[in-house]
């Protein structure tokens, strides 16, 4: 039986930026051996509960809107791009349903945000450094990033791959201040920036990257790890018992 993944749309009102971006999310699921639901935006959180009951993981995919600053008990700055209400709302019903039955996650960009606010970290609002974090949707490799030795992320590595990966990059927000039990496992060397998060619960997979692997799943095989990894938590998922399980909310 085919492993059931749940993918919100990217934005609720820049349909040229979902029939851009959704189906690359599709194509590595698929590849990766699992089926992608995708999960409307406009619809009633009764409905949206409907699905999830039916799913093993969810993947929260990147967006061309910033999360509100006020979220995180911030000001918004001038650079600070507009949020996207309806799409903050369903990943959060997503996210709850995930940390109350340890659903593996995969968040990418500004999902990777998401999860960290969420989780009450906080965010730098426009990254101002020597490198060029947003370069374009086709560079595939923009800068290296250092993965921390004994992560999740570094664990799940092909044999033989260095801790030092180059990543494309399309972002001019990341992490500031990691949210609750969310560590740190990758960096990039030249500016110190945050570029991947993950949960420290060795019985909940919860990974977070800065980066879009679903862009270079066909060119590179760290991409296909995280998918693979990923993909294989969910495959293992399991509900808890009534008595196990937890709400983190």
């Amino acid at each position: 039986m085919s492993v059931i993944i749940a993918i919100p749309e990217p934005t609720g009102s820049d349909a040229a930026y979902n029939q851009r971006a959704l189906p690359q999310y599709i194509a590595a699921l698929e590849a990766t051996g699992a089926t992608p639901i995708v999960v409307p935006l406009n619809g009633a959180q009764d409905q949206v509960a409907k699905m999830l009951a039916g799913v093993q993981g969810i993947l929260l995919p990147g967006s061309g809107f910033d999360v509100d600053p006020e979220r995180y008990g911030e000001a918004r700055l001038a650079e600070c791009g507009p949020a996207d209400p309806v799409r903050t709302a369903v990943d959060e019903l997503m996210l709850q349903d995930a940390f109350n039955l340890r659903k593996p996650i995969l968040a990418i960009c500004h999902g990777a945000q998401t999860l960290n606010v969420w989780r009450n970290g906080s965010l730098i609002q426009d990254l101002k450094t020597a490198v060029n974090h947003r370069p374009g949707r086709e560079v595939v490799e923009a800068h290296p990033v250092e993965i921390a030795k004994g992560s999740r992320l570094s664990r799940l590595l092909p044999p033989g791959e260095q801790l030092e990966v180059p990543v494309n990059s399309s972002h001019h927000q990341a992490v500031r201040v990691p949210g609750d039990k969310l560590v740190v496992s990758a960096v990039s060397p030249l500016d110190g920036v945050i570029e991947a998060v993950e949960l420290d619960a060795a019985d909940h997979f919860a990974l977070a990257v800065q980066w879009h692997p679903e862009r270079t799943y066909a060119e590179s095989a760290v991409s296909r790890a995280i998918f693979a990894a990923f993909v294989q938590a969910a495959a293992e998922w399991q509900a808890p018992r009534i008595e196990e399980s937890v709400s983190w909310r």
